[in-house]
Protein backbone atom coordinates (compact mmCIF):
# COMPACT_ATOMS: atom_id res chain seq x y z
CA UNK A 1 0.00 0.00 0.00
CA UNK A 2 1.61 3.59 -1.44
CA UNK A 3 1.43 6.17 1.65
CA UNK A 4 1.56 10.38 1.33
CA UNK A 5 4.68 10.76 3.93
CA UNK A 6 4.54 14.70 3.32
CA UNK A 7 2.44 17.28 2.29
CA UNK A 8 4.67 20.13 0.99
CA UNK A 9 3.82 23.43 0.34
CA UNK A 10 5.65 27.19 -0.82
CA UNK A 11 4.63 30.45 -1.89
CA UNK A 12 6.62 32.24 -5.00
CA UNK A 13 9.42 34.10 -3.94
CA UNK A 14 12.93 36.15 -5.25
CA UNK A 15 15.81 33.89 -5.34
CA UNK A 16 19.26 35.24 -6.56
CA UNK A 17 20.73 32.72 -9.20
CA UNK A 18 23.96 33.15 -11.60
CA UNK A 19 23.73 37.45 -11.19
CA UNK A 20 19.62 37.49 -11.80
CA UNK A 21 16.98 36.97 -9.92
CA UNK A 22 14.04 34.78 -10.54
CA UNK A 23 11.06 34.36 -9.20
CA UNK A 24 10.24 30.86 -8.43
CA UNK A 25 7.74 28.48 -6.08
CA UNK A 26 10.37 25.70 -5.71
CA UNK A 27 10.94 26.32 -2.60
CA UNK A 28 8.61 24.05 -0.62
CA UNK A 29 8.45 22.86 2.72
CA UNK A 30 6.53 19.90 4.94
CA UNK A 31 3.32 21.15 6.33
CA UNK A 32 1.61 19.54 9.73
CA UNK A 33 -2.02 18.54 9.92
CA UNK A 34 -4.91 18.34 7.50
CA UNK A 35 -4.21 20.50 4.30
CA UNK A 36 -7.06 21.37 1.99
CA UNK A 37 -6.48 19.93 -1.98
CA UNK A 38 -8.45 22.28 -4.48
CA UNK A 39 -8.57 22.17 -7.53
CA UNK A 40 -5.92 24.67 -9.16
CA UNK A 41 -3.28 23.80 -6.16
CA UNK A 42 -2.86 22.90 -2.77
CA UNK A 43 -3.99 25.79 -0.10
CA UNK A 44 -0.98 27.56 0.89
CA UNK A 45 1.33 26.82 -2.25
CA UNK A 46 1.89 28.40 -5.38
CA UNK A 47 3.63 28.71 -8.25
CA UNK A 48 5.75 31.52 -9.68
CA UNK A 49 5.84 30.54 -13.19
CA UNK A 50 2.12 29.14 -14.61
CA UNK A 51 3.08 28.86 -17.89
CA UNK A 52 5.16 25.32 -17.38
CA UNK A 53 3.95 24.29 -13.76
CA UNK A 54 0.56 24.64 -11.97
CA UNK A 55 -2.82 24.76 -13.24
CA UNK A 56 -5.68 22.49 -13.20
CA UNK A 57 -3.93 19.74 -15.13
CA UNK A 58 -0.74 20.53 -12.80
CA UNK A 59 -2.39 20.99 -9.94
CA UNK A 60 -0.11 18.83 -7.59
CA UNK A 61 3.46 17.52 -8.17
CA UNK A 62 4.24 14.30 -6.86
CA UNK A 63 7.68 12.23 -6.30
CA UNK A 64 8.52 9.27 -4.62
CA UNK A 65 11.06 8.60 -1.63
CA UNK A 66 12.72 5.93 -3.06
CA UNK A 67 13.75 8.50 -5.76
CA UNK A 68 15.27 10.47 -2.40
CA UNK A 69 16.96 7.35 -1.52
CA UNK A 70 18.51 7.22 -4.97
CA UNK A 71 19.46 10.71 -5.48
CA UNK A 72 20.78 10.61 -2.26
CA UNK A 73 23.10 7.77 -2.75
CA UNK A 74 24.22 8.88 -7.01
CA UNK A 75 24.72 12.34 -5.79
CA UNK A 76 26.30 11.51 -2.31
CA UNK A 77 24.31 13.62 -0.27
CA UNK A 78 22.60 13.25 2.65
CA UNK A 79 20.75 16.73 2.98
CA UNK A 80 17.94 16.36 0.46
CA UNK A 81 14.82 16.64 2.86
CA UNK A 82 11.17 16.55 1.53
CA UNK A 83 9.81 19.20 -0.37
CA UNK A 84 13.27 20.64 -2.01
CA UNK A 85 12.57 18.40 -5.87
CA UNK A 86 9.53 20.50 -5.82
CA UNK A 87 7.02 18.45 -5.02
CA UNK A 88 3.78 18.80 -3.17
CA UNK A 89 3.39 15.15 -2.55
CA UNK A 90 6.33 12.93 -0.99
CA UNK A 91 5.11 9.47 -1.57
CA UNK A 92 6.23 5.69 -0.42
CA UNK A 93 5.81 3.95 -3.50
CA UNK A 94 3.89 4.65 -6.69
CA UNK A 95 7.35 4.49 -8.73
CA UNK A 96 7.22 6.11 -12.28
CA UNK A 97 7.72 2.97 -14.22
CA UNK A 98 4.63 1.51 -12.54
CA UNK A 99 2.10 4.45 -12.00
CA UNK A 100 0.16 4.92 -15.34
CA UNK A 101 -0.82 8.12 -17.07
CA UNK A 102 -5.01 7.90 -16.34
CA UNK A 103 -4.54 6.44 -13.50
CA UNK A 104 -6.45 7.10 -10.77
CA UNK A 105 -6.12 7.46 -6.55
CA UNK A 106 -7.89 8.19 -3.69
CA UNK A 107 -5.58 10.22 -0.77
CA UNK A 108 -7.75 11.39 2.25
CA UNK A 109 -10.96 12.85 1.23
CA UNK A 110 -9.38 13.97 -2.20
CA UNK A 111 -9.39 11.93 -5.72
CA UNK A 112 -6.94 12.66 -7.78
CA UNK A 113 -5.88 11.53 -12.15
CA UNK A 114 -2.25 10.81 -12.98
CA UNK A 115 -1.90 13.65 -16.32
CA UNK A 116 1.73 14.05 -17.53
CA UNK A 117 5.01 13.72 -16.35
CA UNK A 118 7.23 16.44 -14.81
CA UNK A 119 8.63 18.70 -17.11
CA UNK A 120 11.49 19.19 -15.84
CA UNK A 121 12.67 22.58 -15.28
CA UNK A 122 16.74 24.25 -14.51
CA UNK A 123 14.35 25.72 -11.48
CA UNK A 124 15.12 21.77 -9.63
CA UNK A 125 18.40 22.30 -10.31
CA UNK A 126 18.59 25.93 -8.54
CA UNK A 127 16.98 24.02 -5.78
CA UNK A 128 19.25 21.50 -5.09
CA UNK A 129 21.93 23.10 -6.17
CA UNK A 130 22.98 21.12 -9.05
CA UNK A 131 23.12 22.57 -11.99
CA UNK A 132 22.22 19.40 -14.27
CA UNK A 133 19.42 18.38 -12.34
CA UNK A 134 17.21 19.06 -14.70
CA UNK A 135 19.08 16.51 -17.69
CA UNK A 136 19.47 13.85 -14.92
CA UNK A 137 15.68 13.57 -13.78
CA UNK A 138 15.10 12.83 -17.53
CA UNK A 139 18.46 10.66 -18.43
CA UNK A 140 17.67 8.61 -15.28
CA UNK A 141 14.01 8.17 -15.84
CA UNK A 142 13.10 9.78 -12.63
CA UNK A 143 11.22 12.73 -13.40
CA UNK A 144 7.81 12.41 -11.30
CA UNK A 145 4.37 13.31 -12.10
CA UNK A 146 1.23 15.09 -12.00
CA UNK A 147 -2.24 15.00 -11.01
CA UNK A 148 -5.25 16.40 -11.54
CA UNK A 149 -8.02 16.94 -8.49
CA UNK A 150 -11.05 15.06 -9.38
CA UNK A 151 -12.62 15.80 -6.20
CA UNK A 152 -11.00 18.14 -4.05
CA UNK A 153 -10.87 17.36 -0.30
CA UNK A 154 -8.34 17.38 3.00
CA UNK A 155 -5.11 15.36 2.77
CA UNK A 156 -2.64 15.13 5.50
CA UNK A 157 1.21 13.19 6.04
CA UNK A 158 -0.05 9.14 6.54
CA UNK A 159 -2.89 9.08 4.53
CA UNK A 160 -3.22 5.90 2.71
CA UNK A 161 -2.96 6.20 -0.86
CA UNK A 162 -5.50 3.97 -3.01
CA UNK A 163 -5.75 3.17 -6.30
CA UNK A 164 -9.47 3.35 -8.04
CA UNK A 165 -8.88 3.23 -11.82
CA UNK A 166 -6.41 2.03 -13.64
CA UNK A 167 -5.55 4.24 -16.90
CA UNK A 168 -6.05 3.22 -20.18
CA UNK A 169 -3.45 1.49 -22.20
CA UNK A 170 -1.05 0.98 -19.17
CA UNK A 171 1.50 3.63 -20.51
CA UNK A 172 3.86 4.42 -17.29
CA UNK A 173 4.82 7.56 -16.59
CA UNK A 174 8.73 7.15 -17.22
CA UNK A 175 7.89 5.32 -21.12
CA UNK A 176 5.78 8.65 -21.83
CA UNK A 177 9.05 10.90 -20.30
CA UNK A 178 11.14 8.88 -22.53
CA UNK A 179 8.70 8.52 -25.31
CA UNK A 180 8.71 12.50 -25.58
CA UNK A 181 12.15 13.34 -24.46
CA UNK A 182 14.41 10.44 -25.72
CA UNK A 183 15.40 9.63 -29.27
CA UNK A 184 14.04 6.62 -31.16
CA UNK A 185 10.54 6.76 -30.37
CA UNK A 186 8.06 3.29 -29.91
CA UNK A 187 5.58 3.50 -32.91
CA UNK A 188 3.50 1.17 -31.15
CA UNK A 189 3.51 3.28 -27.62
CA UNK A 190 3.13 6.86 -29.75
CA UNK A 191 -0.41 5.25 -30.54
CA UNK A 192 -1.30 4.25 -27.04
CA UNK A 193 -0.62 7.57 -25.99
CA UNK A 194 -2.86 8.94 -28.31
CA UNK A 195 -5.64 7.45 -26.71
CA UNK A 196 -5.13 8.79 -23.26
CA UNK A 197 -7.81 11.02 -22.54
CA UNK A 198 -6.44 11.58 -19.13
CA UNK A 199 -2.94 12.80 -20.76
CA UNK A 200 -2.32 16.94 -21.12
CA UNK A 201 -2.63 18.60 -23.55
CA UNK A 202 0.33 19.85 -24.93
CA UNK A 203 1.88 16.09 -24.60
CA UNK A 204 -1.01 15.03 -26.50
CA UNK A 205 -0.49 17.55 -28.96
CA UNK A 206 3.47 17.06 -29.67
CA UNK A 207 2.73 12.81 -29.60
CA UNK A 208 0.36 13.41 -32.22
CA UNK A 209 3.15 15.91 -34.00
CA UNK A 210 5.97 12.47 -33.43
CA UNK A 211 2.96 10.26 -34.68
CA UNK A 212 2.82 12.05 -37.96
CA UNK A 213 -1.08 12.05 -37.19
CA UNK A 214 -0.62 15.45 -37.68
CA UNK A 215 2.71 16.77 -38.87
CA UNK A 216 4.42 20.10 -37.09
CA UNK A 217 2.49 22.74 -39.79
CA UNK A 218 5.60 24.65 -42.16
CA UNK A 219 4.65 28.46 -41.17
CA UNK A 220 5.24 31.10 -44.00
CA UNK A 221 7.13 33.66 -43.80
CA UNK A 222 10.73 35.08 -43.98
CA UNK A 223 13.61 35.47 -42.18
CA UNK A 224 13.77 37.96 -39.79
CA UNK A 225 12.47 41.56 -40.39
CA UNK A 226 11.71 42.87 -44.19
CA UNK A 227 10.35 46.15 -45.59
CA UNK A 228 6.73 46.49 -46.65
CA UNK A 229 5.00 49.58 -47.89
CA UNK A 230 2.36 51.16 -46.08
CA UNK A 231 -0.66 51.32 -48.80
CA UNK A 232 -3.81 53.07 -47.13
CA UNK A 233 -4.60 53.93 -43.36
CA UNK A 234 -8.28 53.91 -42.45
CA UNK A 235 -10.09 55.48 -39.53
CA UNK A 236 -12.10 52.73 -37.78
CA UNK A 237 -13.17 54.61 -34.62
CA UNK A 238 -11.89 57.54 -32.77
CA UNK A 239 -9.11 55.40 -31.57
CA UNK A 240 -8.44 52.59 -33.85
CA UNK A 241 -7.40 52.86 -37.27
CA UNK A 242 -6.27 50.39 -39.74
CA UNK A 243 -2.97 50.22 -41.73
CA UNK A 244 -3.21 48.20 -44.71
CA UNK A 245 0.80 46.69 -45.76
CA UNK A 246 1.62 44.92 -49.21
CA UNK A 247 5.40 44.33 -50.66
CA UNK A 248 7.57 46.56 -52.13
CA UNK A 249 7.67 44.78 -55.65
CA UNK A 250 3.96 43.28 -55.59
CA UNK A 251 5.25 39.61 -54.88
CA UNK A 252 2.50 37.93 -53.23
CA UNK A 253 2.32 37.56 -49.72
CA UNK A 254 2.53 34.35 -47.64
CA UNK A 255 -1.14 33.31 -46.12
CA UNK A 256 -1.06 33.63 -42.54
CA UNK A 257 -3.29 31.45 -40.27
CA UNK A 258 -5.92 33.41 -38.42
CA UNK A 259 -5.09 34.82 -35.48
CA UNK A 260 -1.61 35.51 -35.96
CA UNK A 261 0.04 38.75 -35.74
CA UNK A 262 2.94 40.78 -37.27
CA UNK A 263 5.62 42.38 -35.76
CA UNK A 264 6.90 46.09 -36.94
CA UNK A 265 10.07 47.42 -36.22
CA UNK A 266 9.96 51.37 -36.20
CA UNK A 267 12.20 54.65 -35.84
CA UNK A 268 10.42 56.50 -33.37
CA UNK A 269 12.56 59.88 -32.27
CA UNK A 270 16.16 59.57 -31.60
CA UNK A 271 16.09 56.34 -29.19
CA UNK A 272 16.50 52.66 -30.63
CA UNK A 273 14.28 51.30 -32.70
CA UNK A 274 10.89 50.11 -31.17
CA UNK A 275 8.69 46.55 -31.78
CA UNK A 276 5.64 46.63 -31.42
CA UNK A 277 2.76 43.49 -32.28
CA UNK A 278 -0.57 43.71 -33.94
CA UNK A 279 -2.83 40.84 -34.30
CA UNK A 280 -3.72 40.75 -38.12
CA UNK A 281 -7.70 41.73 -38.41
CA UNK A 282 -8.69 40.22 -41.80
CA UNK A 283 -8.10 37.35 -43.74
CA UNK A 284 -5.23 38.60 -45.66
CA UNK A 285 -5.33 39.00 -49.71
CA UNK A 286 -2.73 38.16 -52.18
CA UNK A 287 -0.78 40.83 -52.10
CA UNK A 288 -2.14 42.57 -48.46
CA UNK A 289 -2.05 42.71 -44.69
CA UNK A 290 -4.14 44.58 -42.36
CA UNK A 291 -3.20 45.37 -38.87
CA UNK A 292 -5.51 47.42 -36.61
CA UNK A 293 -3.90 49.68 -34.16
CA UNK A 294 -5.51 51.34 -30.90
CA UNK A 295 -4.50 54.66 -30.32
CA UNK A 296 -3.22 54.61 -26.32
CA UNK A 297 -3.28 57.56 -24.46
CA UNK A 298 0.68 57.56 -23.31
CA UNK A 299 1.08 54.99 -26.48
CA UNK A 300 4.61 56.42 -27.59
CA UNK A 301 3.97 53.85 -30.54
CA UNK A 302 0.48 53.69 -31.22
CA UNK A 303 0.69 57.54 -31.61
CA UNK A 304 4.01 57.41 -34.26
CA UNK A 305 1.54 55.03 -36.23
CA UNK A 306 -1.95 57.25 -36.13
CA UNK A 307 -0.07 60.65 -36.73
CA UNK A 308 2.80 59.76 -38.30
CA UNK A 309 2.78 56.84 -41.01
CA UNK A 310 1.34 57.58 -44.25
CA UNK A 311 0.70 55.88 -47.03
CA UNK A 312 3.84 54.92 -49.16
CA UNK A 313 5.93 55.05 -46.38
CA UNK A 314 8.72 51.82 -45.52
CA UNK A 315 8.32 49.69 -42.49
CA UNK A 316 10.17 46.57 -41.36
CA UNK A 317 7.57 43.91 -40.74
CA UNK A 318 8.67 40.38 -39.62
CA UNK A 319 6.55 36.83 -41.08
CA UNK A 320 3.33 36.27 -39.37
CA UNK A 321 3.79 33.83 -36.26
CA UNK A 322 1.75 33.39 -33.15
CA UNK A 323 0.11 30.35 -31.57
CA UNK A 324 -3.57 31.56 -31.12
CA UNK A 325 -5.02 30.42 -34.36
CA UNK A 326 -8.05 28.95 -35.37
CA UNK A 327 -7.36 25.23 -34.97
CA UNK A 328 -8.87 22.72 -37.56
CA UNK A 329 -12.35 21.08 -36.29
CA UNK A 330 -15.88 20.44 -36.95
CA UNK A 331 -17.15 21.45 -33.02
CA UNK A 332 -18.86 24.61 -32.56
CA UNK A 333 -16.97 27.76 -32.60
CA UNK A 334 -16.84 30.88 -29.57
CA UNK A 335 -15.15 34.30 -30.64
CA UNK A 336 -14.96 36.45 -27.64
CA UNK A 337 -13.66 39.86 -27.53
CA UNK A 338 -13.83 43.03 -25.75
CA UNK A 339 -12.07 46.71 -26.97
CA UNK A 340 -9.50 45.67 -29.95
CA UNK A 341 -9.35 42.46 -28.96
CA UNK A 342 -11.38 41.84 -31.22
CA UNK A 343 -8.85 41.65 -34.19
CA UNK A 344 -7.39 38.46 -33.98
CA UNK A 345 -11.12 36.56 -33.49
CA UNK A 346 -11.95 39.44 -36.73
CA UNK A 347 -9.53 37.43 -38.75
CA UNK A 348 -10.99 34.66 -37.36
CA UNK A 349 -14.45 35.40 -38.33
CA UNK A 350 -13.09 36.32 -41.85
CA UNK A 351 -11.81 32.95 -42.59
CA UNK A 352 -15.33 30.94 -41.23
CA UNK A 353 -17.53 33.73 -43.48
CA UNK A 354 -15.06 33.10 -46.63
CA UNK A 355 -15.65 29.27 -46.55
CA UNK A 356 -19.23 29.62 -45.61
CA UNK A 357 -18.12 27.14 -42.41
CA UNK A 358 -21.82 25.10 -41.37
CA UNK A 359 -20.66 25.33 -37.80
CA UNK A 360 -22.58 27.09 -34.87
CA UNK A 361 -20.44 29.97 -34.81
CA UNK A 362 -20.91 32.59 -31.48
CA UNK A 363 -19.96 36.06 -31.81
CA UNK A 364 -19.92 37.83 -28.10
CA UNK A 365 -17.65 41.42 -28.05
CA UNK A 366 -18.03 44.46 -25.10
CA UNK A 367 -17.40 47.69 -26.30
CA UNK A 368 -17.72 51.00 -24.43
CA UNK A 369 -20.35 52.50 -26.63
CA UNK A 370 -21.29 52.51 -29.81
CA UNK A 371 -18.93 54.76 -31.21
CA UNK A 372 -15.68 53.03 -29.87
CA UNK A 373 -17.32 49.52 -31.37
CA UNK A 374 -14.28 48.52 -33.74
CA UNK A 375 -15.71 46.62 -36.55
CA UNK A 376 -19.03 46.92 -35.50
CA UNK A 377 -20.64 46.21 -39.52
CA UNK A 378 -17.96 44.31 -40.63
CA UNK A 379 -18.15 42.02 -38.35
CA UNK A 380 -22.28 42.06 -38.52
CA UNK A 381 -21.77 41.75 -42.40
CA UNK A 382 -19.55 38.76 -42.09
CA UNK A 383 -21.95 37.02 -39.13
CA UNK A 384 -24.66 37.24 -41.99
CA UNK A 385 -22.77 35.41 -44.13
CA UNK A 386 -22.59 32.12 -42.14
CA UNK A 387 -25.80 29.86 -41.87
CA UNK A 388 -25.41 29.09 -37.69
CA UNK A 389 -24.38 32.90 -36.36
CA UNK A 390 -25.06 34.24 -33.13
CA UNK A 391 -24.11 37.53 -32.27
CA UNK A 392 -24.27 39.30 -28.89
CA UNK A 393 -22.82 42.61 -28.72
CA UNK A 394 -22.29 44.40 -24.95
CA UNK A 395 -22.06 47.92 -24.22
CA UNK A 396 -20.75 48.99 -20.81
CA UNK A 397 -21.66 52.68 -21.36
CA UNK A 398 -24.68 53.48 -23.02
CA UNK A 399 -28.31 53.76 -22.95
CA UNK A 400 -30.66 50.41 -23.28
CA UNK A 401 -30.39 49.71 -26.84
CA UNK A 402 -33.09 50.20 -29.82
CA UNK A 403 -35.57 47.42 -29.58
CA UNK A 404 -34.67 46.74 -33.13
CA UNK A 405 -31.60 45.25 -32.04
CA UNK A 406 -32.20 42.70 -29.92
CA UNK A 407 -28.40 41.23 -29.67
CA UNK A 408 -27.08 43.92 -27.89
CA UNK A 409 -27.59 44.13 -24.35
CA UNK A 410 -26.12 47.49 -21.73
CA UNK A 411 -23.44 45.92 -19.64
CA UNK A 412 -20.77 42.85 -19.68
CA UNK A 413 -21.15 39.12 -19.90
CA UNK A 414 -22.21 37.02 -17.17
CA UNK A 415 -22.38 33.60 -16.24
CA UNK A 416 -25.85 33.43 -16.31
CA UNK A 417 -26.23 35.21 -20.27
CA UNK A 418 -23.83 32.89 -21.41
CA UNK A 419 -25.67 30.07 -20.06
CA UNK A 420 -28.97 31.68 -21.69
CA UNK A 421 -27.02 31.97 -25.31
CA UNK A 422 -27.11 28.10 -25.48
CA UNK A 423 -23.23 27.19 -26.18
CA UNK A 424 -22.87 23.70 -26.39
CA UNK A 425 -20.13 22.03 -24.09
CA UNK A 426 -17.85 20.76 -26.79
CA UNK A 427 -17.26 24.04 -28.30
CA UNK A 428 -14.01 25.67 -29.54
CA UNK A 429 -13.51 28.82 -27.53
CA UNK A 430 -11.39 31.86 -28.69
CA UNK A 431 -11.35 34.67 -26.47
CA UNK A 432 -8.88 37.91 -26.30
CA UNK A 433 -9.10 40.88 -24.41
CA UNK A 434 -8.27 42.70 -21.04
CA UNK A 435 -6.27 39.82 -18.70
CA UNK A 436 -9.08 40.21 -16.22
CA UNK A 437 -12.24 39.90 -18.88
CA UNK A 438 -10.67 37.18 -19.97
CA UNK A 439 -10.55 35.58 -16.54
CA UNK A 440 -13.88 36.08 -15.91
CA UNK A 441 -14.69 34.64 -18.89
CA UNK A 442 -12.25 31.79 -18.92
CA UNK A 443 -14.45 30.56 -15.73
CA UNK A 444 -17.60 30.98 -17.01
CA UNK A 445 -17.20 29.16 -20.07
CA UNK A 446 -15.76 26.29 -17.59
CA UNK A 447 -18.64 26.69 -15.61
CA UNK A 448 -20.58 25.84 -18.65
CA UNK A 449 -18.44 22.84 -18.99
CA UNK A 450 -15.74 23.54 -22.22
CA UNK A 451 -12.93 21.65 -21.65
CA UNK A 452 -9.89 23.82 -20.50
CA UNK A 453 -8.18 22.33 -23.89
CA UNK A 454 -10.76 23.66 -25.71
CA UNK A 455 -10.74 27.25 -24.10
CA UNK A 456 -7.87 29.49 -26.09
CA UNK A 457 -6.84 32.88 -24.90
CA UNK A 458 -4.12 35.38 -26.22
CA UNK A 459 -3.21 38.97 -24.41
CA UNK A 460 -0.24 40.26 -26.33
CA UNK A 461 2.49 41.96 -24.16
CA UNK A 462 5.13 39.92 -21.58
CA UNK A 463 3.21 38.45 -19.03
CA UNK A 464 4.02 38.66 -15.38
CA UNK A 465 3.82 34.80 -14.50
CA UNK A 466 0.62 34.65 -12.06
CA UNK A 467 1.27 33.58 -8.30
CA UNK A 468 -1.79 32.91 -6.32
CA UNK A 469 -2.62 34.06 -3.28
CA UNK A 470 0.24 36.71 -3.60
CA UNK A 471 -0.68 40.74 -3.98
CA UNK A 472 3.12 41.95 -5.57
CA UNK A 473 3.40 45.49 -4.24
CA UNK A 474 6.26 46.46 -6.34
CA UNK A 475 6.11 47.33 -9.98
CA UNK A 476 6.38 44.83 -12.60
CA UNK A 477 9.54 44.76 -14.13
CA UNK A 478 9.57 45.55 -17.81
CA UNK A 479 11.58 43.87 -20.40
CA UNK A 480 14.76 46.00 -21.52
CA UNK A 481 17.65 46.02 -22.89
CA UNK A 482 20.50 42.87 -21.37
CA UNK A 483 23.13 44.68 -19.39
CA UNK A 484 26.76 45.05 -20.02
CA UNK A 485 27.88 45.68 -23.98
CA UNK A 486 26.37 45.15 -26.79
CA UNK A 487 26.63 42.32 -28.76
CA UNK A 488 27.84 42.39 -32.17
CA UNK A 489 26.10 39.15 -33.50
CA UNK A 490 22.90 38.48 -35.27
CA UNK A 491 19.58 40.89 -34.42
CA UNK A 492 17.03 38.65 -32.19
CA UNK A 493 14.28 40.06 -31.71
CA UNK A 494 11.49 39.31 -29.00
CA UNK A 495 8.31 40.23 -30.53
CA UNK A 496 5.90 40.29 -27.86
CA UNK A 497 8.18 42.33 -25.42
CA UNK A 498 9.52 44.69 -27.82
CA UNK A 499 12.96 43.85 -27.43
CA UNK A 500 15.66 43.67 -30.09
CA UNK A 501 19.35 43.30 -29.33
CA UNK A 502 22.24 41.87 -30.98
CA UNK A 503 22.88 38.39 -29.78
CA UNK A 504 26.69 38.28 -27.72
CA UNK A 505 28.71 35.37 -27.13
CA UNK A 506 28.19 36.99 -23.59
CA UNK A 507 24.85 34.64 -23.08
CA UNK A 508 25.10 31.14 -23.18
CA UNK A 509 22.07 30.74 -24.99
CA UNK A 510 18.75 32.32 -26.19
CA UNK A 511 16.87 31.64 -22.70
CA UNK A 512 20.09 33.28 -21.16
CA UNK A 513 19.49 36.32 -23.28
CA UNK A 514 15.71 36.35 -22.82
CA UNK A 515 16.13 36.55 -19.10
CA UNK A 516 18.46 38.59 -19.16
CA UNK A 517 16.27 41.08 -20.30
CA UNK A 518 13.47 40.08 -18.07
CA UNK A 519 11.47 38.90 -20.43
CA UNK A 520 8.69 35.72 -19.47
CA UNK A 521 9.54 32.48 -20.93
CA UNK A 522 7.00 30.27 -22.02
CA UNK A 523 7.39 27.13 -22.94
CA UNK A 524 5.36 24.97 -24.87
CA UNK A 525 5.02 21.57 -26.28
CA UNK A 526 3.15 22.34 -29.68
CA UNK A 527 6.35 22.40 -32.11
CA UNK A 528 7.73 18.63 -30.94
CA UNK A 529 11.58 18.00 -29.60
CA UNK A 530 14.86 18.58 -31.30
CA UNK A 531 16.84 15.87 -31.40
CA UNK A 532 20.40 17.35 -31.52
CA UNK A 533 19.51 19.39 -28.25
CA UNK A 534 18.07 16.11 -26.77
CA UNK A 535 21.66 14.77 -26.91
CA UNK A 536 22.84 17.37 -25.50
CA UNK A 537 20.07 17.19 -22.71
CA UNK A 538 20.48 13.17 -21.73
CA UNK A 539 24.44 14.24 -21.83
CA UNK A 540 24.02 16.63 -19.31
CA UNK A 541 25.72 19.20 -21.25
CA UNK A 542 22.66 21.72 -20.25
CA UNK A 543 20.65 23.19 -17.30
CA UNK A 544 17.43 24.48 -19.50
CA UNK A 545 14.88 21.84 -20.53
CA UNK A 546 12.52 23.92 -22.50
CA UNK A 547 10.83 22.95 -25.77
CA UNK A 548 11.19 24.65 -28.72
CA UNK A 549 9.72 27.82 -29.91
CA UNK A 550 9.20 29.10 -33.72
CA UNK A 551 11.49 30.49 -35.59
CA UNK A 552 10.76 32.85 -38.32
CA UNK A 553 12.49 30.25 -41.05
CA UNK A 554 9.45 28.31 -40.58
CA UNK A 555 12.12 25.78 -38.18
CA UNK A 556 12.16 25.13 -34.39
CA UNK A 557 15.11 25.04 -31.90
CA UNK A 558 15.24 24.72 -28.07
CA UNK A 559 16.08 27.81 -26.88
CA UNK A 560 18.18 25.87 -23.88
CA UNK A 561 21.09 25.10 -26.46
CA UNK A 562 21.23 27.32 -29.07
CA UNK A 563 23.27 30.54 -30.23
CA UNK A 564 21.86 32.02 -33.55
CA UNK A 565 23.21 32.10 -36.29
CA UNK A 566 21.27 34.68 -38.66
CA UNK A 567 18.58 37.08 -37.54
CA UNK A 568 15.54 35.61 -35.42
CA UNK A 569 12.31 36.67 -34.13
CA UNK A 570 11.36 34.77 -31.50
CA UNK A 571 7.31 34.36 -29.92
CA UNK A 572 8.13 35.82 -26.65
Amino acid sequence: MATLLSVNVGMPKDVSWQGRTVLTGAWKAPVQGPRMVRRLNVDGDGQGDLAGHGGEIRAVLVYQVQSYQYWRKHLGRDDLTFGIFGENFTVDGLPDDEVCIGDRYRIGEAEFEVTQPRVTCYRVGMRLGEPTMASLLVAHHRPGFYLRVITEGRVQAGDEITLTRKGPQELSVADTDALLYLPDHDPAKLRRALNIPALSPGWQQSFRELAGAQPPRQEPGWPGFKTMRVARVVPETPTVSSIYLDTTDGTRLPEARPGQYLSLRLAVGEAAPAVRSYSLSSTPTAGTYRISVKHEPRGKVSGYLHATVRPEDLVDVASPRGTFVLEESTRPVVLISAGIGATPVLAMLHRLAAVRDPRPVWWIHTAHDRAHHVFADEAHDLLAQLPDAHEHIYYTAEAAPHPDEPHITRGRPTARSLKAMGIPTDADAYLCGPSAFMDDLVGFLRDLGLSPEHIHTEQFSALPAINPGVTTTAAAIRPHQPPGPPGTGPLVTFARSGITTPWSPAHTSLLDLAEACDIPTRWSCRTGVCHTCVTHLVAGDITYTTPPLELTEAGTVLICCSAPTTEVVLDL
